[in-house]
């Protein structure tokens, strides 16, 4: 059983630790758009902005849903996602340490 468990919480850890890199690269390209230091006319910039909110976006939406947490222009829904996303992840490691 070990064989099996192991590999795959520390495959779901790793797709965790790269989830929080998606928000936190997303959150950091908004800002960068936002404050006109990025052209989102350059086709690059727009297709890695529109595929990190894609990704990130599926996790964002239902969060933004249900807590109301947008304090005018700061969107606070990041956050919250990166602290479930490392509650996720620290439950990992300690299904990993047992093993």
């Amino acid at each position: 059983m070990d064989i099996i468990v192991v590999p795959l919480l520390l495959l779901l850890k790793a797709v965790i630790g790269l989830l929080i890199v998606v928000v936190i690269a997303d959150v950091m390209l908004s800002w960068l758009v936002a404050a006109n230091v990025l052209n989102t006319n350059n086709q690059f910039v727009y297709m890695i902005i529109r595929t990190l909110s894609g990704i990130s976006g599926f996790m964002l939406d239902p969060i933004r849903k249900r807590i109301p947490i947008n304090m005018e222009m700061l969107d606070l829904s990041p956050v919250v996602l990166i602290l479930v996303l490392s509650l996720l992840e620290n439950i990992i490691n300690r299904l990993l340490m047992r093993f």
